[in-house]
């Protein structure tokens, strides 16, 4: 086949890195041409300039954007994950709590279940590089003590520190940490920003078309 576009390339980006803290650029080149079936030959065409392969250029601009999600459009996707999951009733509910907080740590409060019989505060930080560490959770703990709450959900695009998860496992609070890799997962289970190209029918044999009724 010819070398796929980068929003091809995107989603199969996004599976490979859900299994992984890190990846390099060449790691993924021959993961990907192996998903792709591209042949050597496709996977060392040059761009016009000549200067890098048309792959690898492609595979780059796809993990640019997956990395471009603005704090207001990563809330949306927090929301929109959530509610997926079970959480909040509907978008609408749930949009209306994300980002009005501000109140030390809080970037949100959403319905625990459809009916509201409790609420869940959110801390959302879209990091490329820099993990979270044991301050900021702590600054999550002590944020959902002074709401007397002791229910709260940490997602970071980056990852948490051993020390941080120790934290949040010591302490009285139930605070769920998602890092990057289990937030893609999670997105990519419950179609969030994912959609299916296709269905593919399993047949066995049927008995009764052949049962002669004896």
């Amino acid at each position: 086949m010819t070398v796929p576009d980068y929003q091809t390339i995107m989603l199969p980006l996004l599976r490979f890195a859900a299994k992984t803290d890190e990846i390099s650029n060449n790691e993924a080149v021959d993961t990907l041409a192996k998903e792709f079936r591209l042949t050597e030959e496709e996977v060392n065409e040059l761009l016009p300039s000549g200067v890098q392969p048309r792959f690898f250029n492609r595979i780059g601009w796809a993990s640019t954007y997956l990395k471009k999600c603005s704090p207001p459009f990563f809330e949306r996707v927090v929301v929109d994950l959530l509610v997926r999951m079970g959480y909040g009733g509907s978008r609408a509910d749930a949009g209306r709590a994300i980002g009005r907080s501000g109140d030390g740590g809080i970037d949100g409060i959403i319905k625990e279940d459809k009916l509201g019989l409790d609420v869940v505060y959110i801390q959302a930080k879209r990091w490329d590089s820099n993990s979270v560490g044991r301050p900021d959770v702590m600054q999550f703990a002590g944020a959902l003590q002074g709401q007397r709450a002791n229910k709260g959900i940490f997602i970071t695009t980056s990852r948490f520190t051993d020390d941080a998860r120790n934290y949040v496992s010591q302490i009285g609070s139930k605070i769920v940490l998602i890092d990057g890799q289990q937030l893609t997962a999670l997105m990519i289970e419950h179609d969030v920003g994912v959609s299916t190209i296709g269905i593919y029918p399993v047949k066995k044999i049927d008995g009764d078309f052949f049962d002669e009724g004896v």
